[in-house]
């Protein structure tokens, strides 16, 4: 494997956790999951953005970067590869969707000091689905306080993760998930394990499931 730390992005509902979960079984890899859950803001963040989106950012922000840092800083005998279900950047993309400006200076001011901190991934695999793919995904997984998430925001959040993709020198392995089921069909979990025997320079290198 020519990459030691592997991180998967995505919209809500792309497929990220189920990717890395399959992705850490077949490369023996030490796998690293977003414990969103844990977050006691999320599901009034759904019902009252305003109020709070800047407790709920604060919230993921500490919890991340506490997560990463532990992990990563702690030598892993066993494994040599580690794959992880979020960007820590994905802390500023939705702070900068879901907070007012002032707000969002403050954040990124404290965004800039954690950020320096963290050890970056080797190579950044995106999944890209159409909004109506990502809804039909998110009815299936059944959090209550998904349900109501309106397509603007989702196409909000997508425009911001390809905007900082394109903007950034990031290696990335671009995926067209408009029929991802890597459950379901052995291919798509093959296209993205041989995408990754290859050693990519910086930039975006897309990939279609078959």
């Amino acid at each position: 494997m020519k990459y030691n730390f592997i991180t998967i992005e995505g919209n809500i509902g792309a497929g990220k956790t189920t990717l890395a979960n399959l992705l850490s079984e077949r490369l023996n890899a030490r796998l690293i999951l977003e414990e969103f859950a844990d977050n006691p803001f999320l599901s009034k963040f759904y019902q009252n953005p305003d109020q709070y989106a800047f407790p709920l950012e604060l919230f993921f922000m500490a919890e991340r970067y506490k997560q990463l840092k532990d992990l990563l800083q702690t030598k892993d005998m066993f494994h040599n590869v580690t794959v992880s279900d979020y960007l820590f950047t994905k802390c500023l993309l939705f702070a900068k969707v879901n907070l007012r400006s002032d707000e969002f200076h403050l954040y990124q001011k404290l965004f800039d000091i954690i950020h320096q901190q963290l050890l970056h991934p080797d190579i950044l695999i995106y999944l890209h689905a159409p909004v109506i793919k990502l809804q039909e995904n998110i009815k299936k997984r059944q959090r209550s306080y998904e349900q109501s998430i309106p397509d603007n925001y989702l196409f909000s959040i997508q425009e911001t993760y390809t905007s900082y993709i394109k903007e950034h020198n990031l290696k990335t392995i671009f995926i067209d998930a408009s029929n991802a089921d890597f459950l379901g069909n052995k291919k798509h979990i093959e296209v993205i394990l041989e995408a990754l025997e290859n050693d990519y320079p910086i930039g975006q290198h897309y990939f279609t499931l078959p």
